[in-house]
């Protein structure tokens, strides 16, 4: 494999060495990067090298992770084609010094430009392993990229791993001045509040520790088996403009599989704001049987057996966390304005859709300006939206019972196109061509039948999307609209209905619903903890 191949700029070379470092099973690597002077160092706390394969280590296809055939095909590492080094001997002047834990000495060996060693010397030095490569492409000039587009791409390459690997310290430094560090954690979460530091951590949520899973592929026989984690932004707090933060993991990698990344994008469908994307993070841990690396020299696309099935398993792990609504209400509140704090973590993230019980009871104390109910709850108000609210009610009926009735009278309709008509038999409705660009409706679904407006509204649902599309039409569509006034028992049924639905916090299209407003809110801002035992009241 030619060099080109592998290493093709200082993003790539790091990669490389950094799955080396963790194949060694280092916990602390540090980076220092020169890119004016094209100079690279790496350094960890590995289980380091001897120096009888210090000396092999630079040579073309040297590598102690595969013995043989079979050993491509159940690939446990990161790295395991033993072309790295040599594609960096090739390309600069590169040096390895490694100690064993179990050596008092360590060894530093120089390499030719063929991976030969061409000087070994004793070294003094902790246990593990530093590389360095010095005047990187210095023959070939026309590969150097701009310093900014080398930062950014060395930088997402360390925040790639650093997901993968939390356990790890990361320190970066550039041009001998420090550039970045991460701190180790428990999981992926404490390393992506560092990576974005204008998350707020009780905006995230994630899986209690990689979730074992198995099930049996469909129409078949046998089972898989894996891990999978999962760590995502509450989508009514934390979202994107660009799918830039939509990342799978394979078995401790980032890769690049379209399939699974549009999987984990439409488990979000009808919970994000129109044109924003989501935050999450999924790490598969699969067997390694069930994975080829072969695909692209650099190992981010893969082919992946059983694919449909695990973008299933990506699916029901995202909507489990956007479900389930156990967060801790402590600490963070958003800036309502410039004085006042008062969306909070709580309200209904509080409770999972199967303890709708145990949610406290909000009761609907007045209407304001025709468009907003005011609710009372134990601990504070709440502000609800009408229109969206009575939409995600409908919109959650119609996902449970999706009813097609016939029409007394039929409807006629005029210039459908091909695809209209196509959508409107995909949705069940009884269609007929009724003469040139005519076509009679004979039924329509139950929640349309008795609108003023039938005619439009059909309309509107042959041009939306199937299913879903046309679901989520019909609940905007039948909703109470803002302005209308509402009797208190009104109030009191829609905000009861609303609370019993499985996704309380957004609108179909992602807008959210309810800002609340808790009485420690309210206590701080009318500074009520001063006057506490004096006249002013408690």
């Amino acid at each position: 494999m030619a060099a080109a191949q592998v290493i093709d700029s200082p993003g790539a070379m790091v990669r490389e060495l950094i799955e080396n470092a963790l194949d060694a099973g280092a916990t602390h690597i540090a980076l220092e990067f020169w890119p004016e002077a094209g100079r690279l160092q790496l350094a960890d706390n590995g289980v380091g090298m001897s120096q009888a394969n210090l000396v092999l280590a630079a040579a073309a296809h040297s590598t102690s992770k595969i013995y043989n055939a079979a050993d491509l095909w159940q690939i446990r590492t990161l790295g395991f084609r033993g072309q790295a080094l040599h594609s960096l001997a090739q390309l600069g002047r590169l040096s390895l010094c490694s100690r064993l834990r179990s050596s008092t000495s360590g060894w530093q060996v120089t390499y030719s430009s063929q991976g030969e060693p061409s000087q070994i010397n004793p070294i003094a030095m902790a246990p593990g392993t530093i590389v360095t490569v010095a005047e990187l492409f210095y023959l070939w000039p026309d590969r150097r990229q701009q310093e900014a587009g080398q930062l950014r791409q060395v930088q997402q390459v360390i925040y790639h791993a650093a997901l993968c690997h939390p356990q790890v310290t990361w320190r970066a430094r550039l041009s001998d001045r420090p550039w970045f560090s991460l701190t180790p954690g428990p999981s992926a979460r404490s390393v992506l509040t560092q990576i974005l530091p204008m998350v707020n951590p009780l905006d995230l949520k994630e899986t209690d520790g990689e979730s074992p899973w198995s099930g049996p592929l469909r129409g078949k026989q046998s089972a898989l088996e894996g891990d999978c984690y999962g760590l995502i932004g509450l989508p009514d707090r934390c979202h994107r403009p660009r799918p830039d933060w939509v990342k799978v993991a394979l078995n401790g990698r980032i890769v690049t599989l379209p399939e699974l990344n549009q999987k984990l994008i439409q488990s979000f469908r009808h919970t994000l704001p129109r044109h924003r994307y989501p935050l999450g993070f999924v790490h598969l841990r699969l067997a390694p049987g069930d994975i080829d690396w072969h695909r692209s020299p650099d190992k981010s696309r893969i082919y992946l057996q059983n694919l449909e099935l695990w973008g299933e398993k990506i699916q029901t792990t995202v909507q489990s966390l956007i479900a389930d609504h156990s967060s801790d209400d402590s600490g963070a509140r958003r800036s309502f304005s410039n004085w006042i704090k008062t969306t909070e973590p709580g309200g209904l993230y509080q409770a999972s859709p199967q303890q709708h019980a145990s949610r406290p009871s909000l009761i609907a104390i007045a209407q304001v300006h025709n468009r907003y109910i005011l609710a009372e709850q134990p601990d504070g108000l709440c502000l609800i939206e009408q229109h969206i609210a009575h939409e995600r009610v409908i919109y959650e009926q119609l996902q449970d019972c999706w009813q097609i009735v016939p029409l007394a009278t039929p409807l006629v309709l005029d210039s459908l196109s091909p695809d209209q008509v196509q959508q409107l038999q995909q949705l069940g409705l009884a269609i007929e061509e009724f003469g040139p660009q005519r076509w009679i409706i004979r039924s329509a679904p139950a929640s349309l039948v008795d609108q003023p407006d039938l005619e439009a509204a059909l309309l509107d649902i042959s041009r939306g999307g199937a299913g879903d599309g046309a679901r989520v039409a019909i609940a905007c569509r039948t909703a109470i609209r803002n302005g209308t006034p509402l009797s208190l028992p009104a109030m009191q049924n829609l905000v009861t209905d609303w609370q019993r639905t499985r996704q309380p916090r957004t609108c179909p299209h992602g807008r959210p619903i309810c800002l609340t407003l808790k009485e420690s809110s309210l206590a701080s801002f009318f500074k009520r903890h001063w006057v506490i035992g004096k006249s002013h009241g408690i």
